[in-house]
């Protein structure tokens, strides 16, 4: 059996899909979570509910929100030649020139932190120039070219179902919006899914409140006892003291009218500025009071403390999505700074998967589409890429270039490590160009250095033989003064006046005489 099994296995081509992800599903309606009021239309309303009415989870999200704002999207070109980088210019136009700024939209796509999922429909328009008769074609740019006019979420709270196909692949989204509740059925080739995380390639994701459930669930309930409990220390336990015959009344009786009315009574009983209670003074044959009304108070402390229990739940809660350091400071627990630190860093990281999980879809979908309705088809697409959304710790980034550099890295001006370096630190990006410059200006500058020590060389070399010629002149000079001097001698000495002849001497005989 196994083995036939193998065989048709092998049948299969390889471009075939053939399991499946197993997702549970019936109708268009997913039914995975195991918890029924977590599944659908209900998950919604249960999320909602978390997310606007507790003000532990409304900081988180408020955070995380206010932190994806200040992420720098920018789109890198796919690399640095000309038809490239008007590629990516054409992206970040795009991005700027839509109905709504780029920060709605992360706004809106942040719902899906709180639902699993936010769907988006890509809207486009032709660019027709700021006078546009039709509203929905204003653009800044007048070239005629199809654009990004929104991406127009479709709210949650108004889906209906789902349509797969047989694989489990989402082909569209069946809606019944607000305020006609109309059918609609939205195709996914024109929108935008965004889930923070994946399960079984469900369409409603996973939400991020979902392991911060029970805890909500659970204070929810602590703080209606605490509300009850408050109330009830403040006005007291309402007791009701009544005949014995009366609490055994018979159906329709005026017993039983009686004791229906007193109950009445002790369970209105509030402490407001309408408080106020009239009360039947009835005795009986020995003139015992028949009916009475007493407010019983507490002595002491609660067993249990409340206020204890609900903080430990809202930690629990900020921990199962990394922010539980949002409670340093309003716990006695001598938490330290340098923990705090540590903590905001990992939840820091998480931001940064979150802000990726939204530009990963618009790289798949949205950009290849803006090409394709252009009639573009480059090589390689630009893509968007969002910023970290915190600088690293400039200390320690000093500190990494200064111990590269003592060993003998160069950063500057290196094009690439200075952008890296500028990107970690989140500061201004140099043009292209000037990096560009800057790298010709190294290659020049050690081209200058090479040929100046050739020069300095050969000036050496030079100095060394005019020396040596030097040395040669000099002693051939003072050879020529001390011959010069000689002839001089011997010239002042044929010149001298010959001295007088003593007396008796002989004239010597002249040369050649007789």
């Amino acid at each position: 059996m196994d083995a036939n099994l193998g065989d048709e296995v092998k049948q299969f081509p390889p471009t075939l899909e053939v399991g499946r992800t197993g997702l549970k599903r019936s109708g268009g309606y997913v039914q995975d979570e195991f918890l029924p009021q977590l599944r659908g239309r209900n998950a919604v309303k249960v999320y909602r509910e978390m997310a606007e009415n507790s003000p532990v989870l409304g900081a988180w999200i408020y955070t995380v929100t206010q932190l994806l704002s200040q992420v720098e999207w920018r789109v890198e070109p796919a690399s640095q030649k000309p038809e490239d980088r008007q590629n990516a210019e054409f992206v970040e136009q795009a991005m700027d020139d839509m109905e709504h700024s780029w920060g709605d939209f992360v706004s809106e796509a942040c719902t899906m932190l709180v639902y699993g999922w936010s769907v988006h429909e890509i809207v486009f328009k032709r660019r027709l120039g700021l006078w546009a008769t039709n509203p929905a074609q204003k653009s800044k740019f007048e070239d005629g070219k199809l654009s990004w006019r929104k991406f127009a979420i479709r709210g949650q709270e108004s889906l209906l179902r789902w349509v797969f196909d047989r694989n489990g692949d989402v082909l569209a989204m069946v809606q019944m919006p607000a305020p006609w509740y109309e059918k609609i059925v939205l195709p996914m080739r024109r929108c935008l899914l965004l889930r923070p995380r994946l399960n079984k390639n469900s369409p409603e994701g996973h939400s991020l409140l979902r392991t911060a459930y029970r805890p909500w669930f659970m204070i929810k309930r602590f703080e209606e006892i605490e509300a009850v409990g408050i109330e009830r220390d403040l006005t007291g336990l309402p007791v009701a003291y009544v005949p014995p015959n009366v609490l055994n009344p018979k159906p329709g009786s005026d017993d039983a009218k009686m004791l229906a009315a007193v109950k009445q009574a002790v369970q209105a009983v509030r402490r407001n500025e309408q408080e106020g209670l009239v009360w039947p003074l009835a005795y009986d044959d020995d003139r015992n009071l028949q009916y009475d009304f007493k407010l019983l108070t507490s002595g002491g402390s609660r067993q249990f403390n409340i206020d204890g229990v609900i903080q430990r739940y809202e930690t629990r809660m900020l921990m199962s999505v990394m922010a539980d350091f949002i409670m340093t400071g309003h716990e006695n627990n001598g938490s330290s700074y340098a923990l705090h630190t540590d903590k905001s860093g990992i939840f820091r990281t998480g931001v940064n998967g979150i802000a990726k999980a939204i530009a990963d879809p618009i790289n798949r979908k949205a950009i290849p589409q803006l090409f394709k309705l252009n009639g573009m088809q480059p090589a390689e697409l630009p893509h968007l890429v969002p910023n970290d959304v915190d600088p690293p710790d400039l200390n320690q980034l000093a500190a990494f270039i200064s111990s590269t550099s003592s060993a003998g890295m160069q950063w500057f001006p290196d094009g690439e490590l200075e952008k890296f370096i500028r990107d970690a630190a989140r500061l201004p990006q140099v043009d292209e160009d000037i990096l560009q410059a800057r790298s010709d200006q190294q290659r020049q500058s050690v081209i200058l250095a090479s040929a100046q020590q050739k020069m300095e060389a050969m000036q050496m070399d030079m100095q060394a033989a005019q020396a040596q010629q030097g040395l040669v002149q000099g002693e051939q000079q003072i050879a020529g003064t001390e011959q010069n001097q000689q002839l001089q001698a011997q010239q002042a000495q044929q010149e001298a006046p010959q001295p007088p002849a003593k007396p008796g001497a002989k004239k010597p005989a002249a040369k050649g005489g007789k």
